[in-house]
Formats: C-alpha cells, sequence, structure tokens
C-alpha cells in the first residue's frame, strides 16, 4: 500500500499536482579578505553553495563581507569595509571575544564556523532549515544610478525583542588579480559580494510594504548585482527571515 501512495505521489508532482516544499531561507554570512591565505577555499564554498544549493530544505541566501584588519599587511582589499568588521565584532557579543577571524560563516545569526569547513557549514546550515522563518519578500528595480526596493514585512509578535530590517546589496562573478601579500600571484573569485548594507527600520506589530531605496556605486556589474533582505533581533542577533531577489532594469 505504501509503494502505491509514493507512486501516486510521484505521478501528481509530475503532472503538477502537488507543489514542491518550500525551502527555508537561510542567511550565510561569509566574513573573509583577499590578504587572508585560508580565504580563497571559502569564498569557493560560498559561491558552491549558492549556485548548487546542495542542502536539502535550505535555500542559502549568501553574503561575503570583506574585512579590512588584513588591509595593512601587504594588501589592501578593495572589497573591504570598516562597517562589514565592525558587524563581525558586533557577533563577537554573542560568540565570545575570540570568534573574531577570518574566514568565518555565520548562519542565520545563530551558529559561527570556520568558513571553509565544508562539514560544519553544511551542519549549520541544516539545522537553520529546520527552524521556523518570518514571510519576507523583496523585488527591485533600477533606475539611472539608484536601485529600488519594495519590501513586503510581517508583523512582529508580541513579547519578542526588537527586530530590525537589513538590506544590501551583493555582486557575483567578481575577480581580482593579488599583486602582494600572502594570496600574491593568485586571481581570486568572489561570489554575493557585499557592497552596502544599511539598516531600514524595526518592525512594527502590523505587517507593511516598505519603499527604500539604496545608490548604486560606479563600477558595479549591474546585471551582477542581487539585493538581499533580513529580519535579525537586537539582542540575540538571530535571523528571523530573509530573502533575495534579481535587480530589473
Amino acid at each position: 500500500m505504501k509503494t502505491l501512495v509514493y507512486v501516486a505521489m510521484f505521478v501528481l508532482s509530475a503532472r503538477g499536482g502537488l507543489a514542491p516544499a518550500p525551502r527555508a531561507p537561510v542567511l550565510v554570512e561569509l566574513f573573509t579578505s583577499e590578504g587572508c591565505s585560508s580565504c580563497p577555499a571559502a569564498d569557493a564554498l560560498l559561491e558552491s553553495l549558492q549556485h548548487e544549493q546542495p542542502v536539502g530544505g535550505a535555500e542559502v541566501i549568501p553574503v561575503g563581507l570583506h574585512v579590512d584588519y588584513f588591509n595593512d599587511l601587504g594588501w589592501k582589499d578593495a572589497f573591504s569595509s570598516a562597517s562589514f568588521t565592525a558587524r563581525q565584532k558586533d557577533y563577537s557579543r554573542v560568540f565570545g571575544p575570540d570568534s573574531v577571524y577570518t574566514p568565518q560563516i555565520v548562519v542565520d545569526g545563530r551558529e559561527a564556523v570556520v568558513g571553509n569547513d565544508r562539514n560544519q557549514v553544511r551542519r549549520a546550515i541544516e539545522s537553520a532549515a529546520d527552524r521556523s522563518h518570518l514571510p519576507l519578500r523583496v523585488t527591485a528595480r533600477v533606475t539611472a544610478d539608484r536601485l529600488h526596493m519594495t519590501i513586503d514585512l510581517p508583523g512582529a509578535a508580541p513579547n519578542t525583542e526588537r527586530i530590525d530590517v537589513f538590506g544590501a546589496i551583493t555582486e557575483d562573478d567578481v575577480t581580482s588579480v593579488v599583486k602582494r601579500g600572502e594570496n600574491s600571484g593568485r586571481t581570486l573569485h568572489h561570489a554575493a559580494v557585499a557592497r552596502k548594507i544599511e539598516r531600514f527600520q524595526s518592525l512594527t506589530p502590523q505587517g507593511s510594504v516598505l519603499q527604500r531605496q539604496l545608490q548604486i556605486g560606479d563600477g558595479w556589474s549591474r546585471p551582477a548585482l542581487k539585493t538581499v533582505v533580513w529580519l535579525q533581533g537586537i539582542n540575540s542577533r538571530q535571523v528571523y527571515g530573509a530573502a533575495v531577489a534579481q535587480i530589473t532594469n
């Protein structure tokens, strides 16, 4: 009997009668640097997570944040930002004072693991995918040098911590030829490079539609840009929901 049920479900699915189960959005932040010799493997892992989506039940939403504390060691990372370093240091309030290093991956703001350890990263994503997430949706379009975002926000549940709404622009297919430092002579390839991150507002008890604009920088490849939004607890740093969208004209 079970075999017949499984066959029937397969046939219905093949005919479009059953929709595939939705994947849980999981925010995967990689803290990396072109001046770090162990980071290229983590960069490659982040790219494979984005393209292959290998974790069942999870929609991996990657963001590569290039920190700036390697910039005085021979090579200045053109994608680095002091604000990304500050974001990693803010996580150390949760993960401990010794948790600021590269490569590091933070999954849904809940778990920090070594960024080039594929097994640890996969386990953390699987664990995050098993948790419930708040619904979140974003669309984005470009006019001139502006990115226009429309974000459908859920309402904040009563008696929860303050939850902030963050938005980011990421760029794929970025390549650098490193001429000095630990990776001297290497050509490095990056995916989901964070170009800009901003906090927009906090969730309110009522759901709403949020309109925001972000400026696009000179030299950014527009066909390679995406927008990422997420909901993050101010105290726990837990990510309650995330979404990603390709940018349209």
